[in-house]
This record gives C-alpha cells, structure tokens and sequence, in this order.
C-alpha cells in the first residue's frame, strides 16, 4: 500500500516522503496514529509541491550559513578529564559540550542537536564530529580529548625543574654562611 507519512517514523522515512508498507502495517499503525495517510493523486501533488518548497527553503539557509560552515570547519576543540589507566574516561564529553566549547570559539550559536555523535566521546586521543548545520553543510571538526592525569605529570615535572633550579642557589647560600665565623659561634654555643 502506497502511503505519504506525515511524520518521521524510525526505520520507514522521514516526514512528505511516499512509502510502500504492508497494508496491514498502514490500516492498524500508521494511518490511526495520525504518522501517514493514503497516497491519493492530491495527496501526492500537495507532497511534490511540499518538497519543492523545501529545497528552496534549504537552498535559502545553505547560502545563509555558509559563512558559518567555513569558521566551523576544521576548528580543533582540545578537552581535558579525568581518566582510567586504559585511556578510558570516568566521564564523556558529550554533544552539549562540544557546541559549548564550539559555540565560544566561533562566536556564534550553535545547537547541540547540531553535532552529530552517535555516543558520547568516553576514550583520549583525537575524534572526528561532524556539525550537521542544514542540508548538506556538514562540517567536520576535530576533538581531542587529553587526561588531566597528563597534565597532572608535566605540570609535576615542571614544578621540578624548578625545585632542582632553586635548590643550588639555596645549597650555596647555605655553605656561604657556614664559612662566616659568626655562624660558627651560634652553632658551637648550640652544642
């Protein structure tokens, strides 16, 4: 039975589109809830009208958003969190915060529905996310995602350099006033 959905249906089509399905598929399921009708002449002029409206409607916010698309693509998002000792995070980075982060760089809004993650980014190391703006402006940008335990490691070793640094000066001043006799004195009346 050939029917126009009116909605969205999972595994069958999205919304205006003309679908074959099983009579009984379209009598007892999609007709009662309102997700489809019978594809009728009229029916199927209102549909190919519907879509010709849309793609110029489309076409319109492709050349709106072109100038978005271009900032976006190949911005390189870097997050830091907490992680386990195989590289897997005690958290995710999620859509949300991807736009966020997104968002703040270029400088415009950008919705997290927008970016296309099939599950949220539990695992370091470099992730390609696509931002789905509309149509077929599909830009790609490039997560990475670094453990705080790394930067835990190199901010140590930093602090330790300059210990080690510090530590000769303070080593030197400490041999300068053992060879002044005043020292000397204090240290034999101490004993």
């Amino acid at each position: 039975m050939r029917i126009v959905l009116r909605q969205d249906v999972p595994n069958l089509g999205e919304a205006g589109t003309v679908q074959d399905v099983a009579n009984g598929y379209a009598r007892n399921f999609l007709i009662p809830r309102g997700m489809a009708t019978l594809a009728t002449v009229g029916e199927l002029k209102s549909v190919e009208n519907q879509q010709r409206v849309t793609a110029r409607k489309i076409a319109k916010q492709e050349h709106a958003l072109q100038a978005l698309a271009d900032k976006v693509s190949g911005q390189r998002l870097s997050f830091t969190a907490r992680s386990g000792e195989q590289g897997r995070l005690y958290g995710s980075i999620t859509a949300g915060d991807i736009a966020e982060q997104l968002s703040s760089v270029v400088g415009e809004e950008i919705d997290r529905r927008r970016v296309v993650l099939d599950e949220p980014i539990r695992s370091l190391g470099d992730h390609q996310v696509v931002v789905h703006l509309v149509g077929r402006l599909r830009p790609e940008i490039t997560v990475v995602v670094t453990s705080e335990n790394e930067e835990d490691a190199v901010q140590e070793a930093s602090d330790e350099v300059e210990t080690s640094n510090a530590a000769p000066d303070d080593a030197m001043q400490e041999d300068a006033a053992m060879d002044d006799p005043a020292v000397e004195e204090v240290a034999e009346l101490e004993n």
